[in-house]
C-alpha cells in the first residue's frame, strides 16, 4: 500500500541540506536553529551536493534510499529539507521514506504557528498555512479522492478532495477579509498620526538581531524577547515622548530570514505595512555574527520586495560581543548612516537617540528665546518637547529661554502659534535664517 496518510507522532527528525550549484546556498547552522525552534529532536543532519535538483525527489534516488534506511533504523518521525519542495516532490519523498516530509517553508510556518499570540498574528499564520496547504491536499486526503457511489448516491457528485479544496478557498477568503479589516484599522490609526504630525520609527532586521530587546529599552516596555529565531511575530506599537522630537510612535516588527518565502511576505503584509508607512526605519543588525553581510542583504531584499522606500538608519547591535566602540558614523553632515550600540549592556543608546533626532529633525542648535507673558502656550509646547535648557525672567516680566532643538521644528512651532519670529528670537533671528554650517564628518565615540 502506498504511503499517503499523515503520520501521527513525535518530533524525531532528520535534517537534509543540499548544496545545489544553481540555487543560493542556505546556512546550515541557521537551518538547525530553525528546526530546534520548532521543537524538533535532531538525530541526523544529512548533506549532499547536486548540480541541479532532481525533478522527482529533489535529491538523488540513492541519497533518498539512504535517508529511508535511517528513518527505518532510528524510528524517525519527520524529515525536514532546507529548501522549497514542490508538492509532487514531497509526495514522492514520503512514499520512499515512509514518514512525513516538510520543506523550509513548512518549517517556518510551524514556528510562526507556535509563536503567534495576537488575533491578527494567528489570522496571518493561518492564511499562510492554508495557502501552503492548498497545493498539498492530495497528500493527506488521497484515500477520499474517489467519487461517492452506491445505491442512492450514483450520478453527479463531488469528490471529498474537491469539497475540501472548496472549503479551503472559502476559509482563505474569510481570512483575507478579516485581515483587510485589520489593515483598514491600521490605516485609520496611521492617518490620525500623520495628521497630528507624529513620526513613526519602525525597527526591522534579521530574526534574533535584538530588535525586541532594543524596543523594550527605548519604549520602556516589556515585549517578549528571547535568544531564539522569530521570538516576536506580532507588530507592537508604543507612543513615547522623545527629547527634542516630542511624541513619536515606535514599532517592533517580525524578524526576517534568508529565503523568506514570498507567500509569507504576502500573508504578513498587514504587519509589514508598519514598515512601509514609517517615517524612519532602524535596521537592527547583529554585529557579532560572521554572517552579518548575508543577513543585511536578506533584510534589504525583503524591504525591496515589499516596496519600502523609507530612510534607513543602520543600528549595529551587540557591540558588547563584537568588541566595537559605541559611535555614530555620518554619511554627510547631520545625516547619520550607522550607529553602534549594545541593547544588552546599554552602550551607545544615547548616541542612538541623538542619531534618531538628527534623522527626523535635523541637527540640533541652541537658541535664546524671549517670550512675553501672552506666549505661554509656546512655552508649554517647548517643555513638552523637553528642549528647554534654562529659563529666567527679566525686570520687564519677559521670559528668557535657552532651548536646544532643530531650527525647522522651532520655526514650525512659532508659525503654528502665529507669533512673530523676529520678536521671539531677537538677536538670534539672523542666525536662525542662516543655513547650518558644514562640519567635518566624524565618528562620535560614546
Amino acid at each position: 500500500m502506498e504511503y499517503f496518510e499523515r503520520h501521527q507522532g513525535g518530533e524525531r527528525a532528520i535534517l537534509v541540506s543540499v548544496s545545489v550549484q544553481l540555487l543560493e546556498d542556505i546556512d546550515t547552522e541557521e537551518f538547525r536553529l530553525l528546526a530546534q525552534s520548532a521543537g524538533a529532536e535532531i538525530l541526523h543532519h544529512v548533506t549532499a551536493q547536486r548540480i541541479k535538483p532532481d525533478p522527482k525527489l529533489f535529491i538523488g534516488s540513492g541519497k533518498a534510499e539512504e535517508i529511508a534506511e535511517l528513518v527505518k533504523t532510528e524510528e524517525i518521525d519527520l524529515v525536514i529539507f532546507n529548501h522549497s519542495l514542490s508538492p509532487a516532490q514531497e509526495r514522492n519523498l514520503e512514499r520512499v521514506m515512509q514518514c512525513r516530509v516538510i520543506d523550509r517553508t513548512g518549517l517556518i510556518l510551524d514556528i510562526f504557528a507556535q509563536r503567534a499570540r495576537t488575533h491578527e498574528g494567528k489570522l496571518q499564520v493561518e492564511l499562510a498555512q492554508l495557502e501552503h496547504l492548498s497545493t498539498r491536499l492530495v497528500r493527506g486526503w488521497t484515500h477520499l479522492e474517489r467519487q461517492k457511489g452506491g445505491i442512492g448516491l450514483r450520478g453527479p457528485g463531488e469528490s471529498q478532495l474537491e469539497t475540501d479544496r472548496r472549503l479551503l478557498r472559502i476559509r482563505m477568503g474569510q481570512l483575507k477579509d478579516k485581515l483587510e479589516k485589520v489593515r483598514q484599522t491600521r490605516m485609520q490609526g496611521r492617518a490620525a498620526r500623520q495628521k497630528a504630525a507624529i513620526p513613526t520609527v519602525s525597527l526591522v532586521g534579521y530574526t534574533n538581531a535584538g530588535k525586541s530587546t532594543l524596543f523594550n529599552i527605548l519604549a520602556n516596555t516589556e515585549v517578549y524577547a528571547a535568544n531564539q529565531l522569530f521570538a516576536t511575530l506580532d507588530p507592537t506599537l508604543r507612543r513615547l515622548e522623545w527629547d527634542g522630537i516630542g511624541s513619536l510612535v515606535l514599532a517592533d516588527t517580525v524578524g526576517f530570514v534568508r529565503n523568506l518565502p514570498h507567500s509569507l511576505v504576502e500573508s504578513f503584509k498587514a504587519t509589514l505595512e508598519e514598515t512601509l508607512e514609517a517615517t524612519l526605519l532602524l535596521h537592527v543588525i547583529d554585529s557579532s555574527t560572521p554572517d552579518m553581510m548575508e543577513q543585511i542583504d536578506a533584510v534589504e531584499s525583503v524591504l525591496k520586495e515589499i516596496g519600502a522606500d523609507v530612510p534607513v538608519l543602520r543600528v549595529y547591535n551587540k557591540i558588547d560581543v563584537s568588541g566595537e566602540a559605541a559611535k555614530i558614523i555620518y554619511a554627510k553632515p547631520h545625516m547619520p548612516e550607522r550607529v553602534y550600540v549594545s541593547a544588552h549592556s546599554g552602550q551607545g543608546l544615547e548616541l542612538l537617540r541623538q542619531a534618531v533626532q538628527e534623522c527626523l529633525m535635523g541637527q540640533l542648535q541652541q537658541f535664546e528665546l524671549v517670550l512675553n507673558p501672552a506666549y505661554g502656550k509656546l512655552r508649554t509646547q517647548l517643555y513638552a518637547l523637553n528642549v528647554i535648557q534654562s529659563e529666567a525672567y527679566d525686570d520687564e516680566g519677559q521670559l528668557h529661554l535657552t532651548v536646544n532643538m532643530a531650527p525647522h521644528k522651532l520655526e514650525q512651532l512659532i508659525k503654528q502659534a502665529h507669533l512673530p519670529i523676529d520678536e521671539i528670537l531677537g538677536q538670534n533671528s539672523q542666525q536662525f535664517k542662516r543655513p547650518l554650517e558644514e562640519f567635518e564628518i566624524r565618528d562620535q565615540i560614546g
